[in-house]
C-alpha cells in the first residue's frame, strides 16, 4: 500500500493559533487527523476587537504547543510529515509572520517542502475535506474580514464575481453587536438576540440592493444601526434591532446570491450547479437555512463546511497544502507574508476582496 501524503497545516492570520495534520483515505478524499484551534477571545475582550501586537505575542507564546498537540492527537511522528503548509496571507502582517516563520523553519529542519497558502483559498477548498467536490463551483465567503462571490474553476483559478465595497459581513455583525452592548466577539451572539426579537420592528436600509451586480455594501446599514442604537431603552429594543438587522442581511444575501447564480451560469458550461458557502458567518443558522432553500429553488447543490471549519482553522490550510503537494507546487523559504492577497489577482482591489482588517 502506497503511503498517503501527510501535511502539517499552520494558521495564524488573525486571532486564532491553529495547527492540523491532514492526509487522505484510500479513495483519495482528504481526512483530518487532528485540528487544534486556540482562540484569543480573552486576550482581546477588554479592547472590543483584535489588537495586532497582542495577537502576534499570543501566537508566539502558543505555536510550539499547538503544533505539538496537533502531532500528538494525530498519532503521527515528525518524520512522517511530507510537507508543511502555512498561511502567508491575507491577514495581519505581524500575525502572519509568526506562523509563516515557524512553518518555514519547521520544514527546513525536517528537510521537507514548504507550501505558502492563501487563507482565502483555504476557505474556498475547505468543503473538499471529507467530501468529493468537483470544479467549477460558485463560492460565497462571508467572514469577519471578507465577503465575496467567486467562480472557483480549479486550484489557483478564481474569478471574482462580486465583493463588498466597504465593510465585510462579519465586521457588520461584530460592530452591530458592539452597539448593542454585546461583549467581544459579539457577531455570533446576534443570532441569539435575534431569536428573541421582532424582525419587523425596524426598517433598515439595504445598500446597493438594486445596483452593482452581486457586489455588497454594509457601511450604510451599520450607520443606521448606530443611529437607532442611541435611542434604545430596553432589552426588548435590543432584541428587536438584532432581529431586524439579521432579517435585512438575509434579504440582501438572497437577492445578491440570485444575481451571482446568473453570472456564474453565464461563465460556465454546467452539468451540475454547486454552491459552496464558508467563513464564520456561514455558521449563522438563519442565513444557512435561507441559502439552502434558495439553492433548492434554483436547482443548486448547497455545500457548507462543518461548523468547526467555518471559521479560521488550520485544517483548511493543510487541505490546500495537500492539493499543492500532489502537484509539486512548493514555495521558497523566502516567501513573504502578504497582508493583501486576493484570489483573483486581476480583479480591482476592494476592501473585502483580499485584506483582513
Amino acid at each position: 500500500m502506497n503511503k498517503k501524503p501527510l501535511i502539517l497545516g499552520i494558521e495564524t492570520s488573525c486571532d486564532e493559533t491553529a495547527a492540523s495534520l491532514i492526509s487522505e483515505n484510500e479513495q483519495g478524499i482528504p481526512i483530518i487527523l487532528s485540528n487544534i484551534i486556540s482562540s484569543q477571545t480573552e486576550v482581546h475582550k477588554e479592547f472590543g476587537g483584535v489588537v495586532p501586537e497582542l495577537a502576534a505575542r499570543s501566537h508566539l507564546q502558543k505555536i510550539d504547543w499547538i503544533v505539538q498537540k496537533a502531532l500528538d492527537e494525530s498519532g503521527k511522528k515528525i518524520d512522517e510529515i511530507d510537507a508543511v503548509a502555512a498561511t502567508a496571507g491575507p491577514g495581519l502582517v505581524v500575525c502572519l509572520s509568526v506562523g509563516l516563520s515557524f512553518g518555514k523553519t519547521f520544514a527546513n529542519l525536517i528537510k521537507k517542502p514548504f507550501i505558502a497558502v492563501n487563507h482565502l483559498e483555504g476557505h474556498a477548498l475547505s468543503p473538499k475535506i471529507n467530501s468529493a467536490l468537483n470544479y467549477p463551483y460558485l463560492f460565497l465567503l462571508i467572514s469577519g474580514g471578507h465577503s465575496q462571490f467567486l467562480n472557483v474553476k480549479g486550484l489557483g483559478n478564481y474569478k471574482r464575481l462580486g465583493t463588498t465595497i466597504d465593510d465585510a459581513l462579519g465586521e457588520a455583525f461584530d460592530k452591530t453587536a458592539k452597539l448593542l452592548g454585546i461583549e467581544f466577539p459579539g457577531g455570533p451572539k446576534i443570532e441569539v438576540f435575534a431569536d428573541k426579537g421582532n424582525p419587523e420592528r425596524y426598517k433598515l436600509p439595504k445598500p446597493i440592493i438594486n445596483r452593482g451586480g452581486c457586489n455588497l455594501s454594509f457601511a450604510g446599514l451599520k450607520t443606521a444601526i448606530l443611529k437607532i442604537s442611541k435611542k434604545i431603552k430596553t432589552e426588548q429594543d435590543k432584541f428587536d434591532l438584532a432581529a431586524s438587522f439579521q432579517k435585512t442581511i438575509i434579504e440582501i444575501l438572497y437577492k445578491k446570491t440570485k444575481i451571482a447564480f446568473l453570472e456564474f451560469e453565464k461563465q460556465n458550461n454546467l452539468k451540475k450547479k454547486i454552491f459552496v458557502v464558508a467563513g464564520g458567518v456561514a455558521a449563522n443558522k438563519k442565513i444557512r437555512s435561507m441559502l439552502i432553500n434558495l439553492c433548492k429553488e434554483k436547482n443548486y447543490e448547497s455545500i457548507f463546511p462543518p461548523l468547526e471549519l467555518c471559521g479560521d482553522n488550520a485544517a483548511m490550510i493543510g487541505m490546500v497544502g495537500l492539493e499543492k503537494f500532489r502537484l509539486n507546487q512548493f514555495s521558497d523559504l523566502n516567501y513573504p507574508a502578504k497582508p493583501r492577497w486576493p484570489l483573483d489577482e486581476k480583479a480591482s482591489f476592494l476592501k473585502g476582496a483580499g485584506v483582513k482588517l
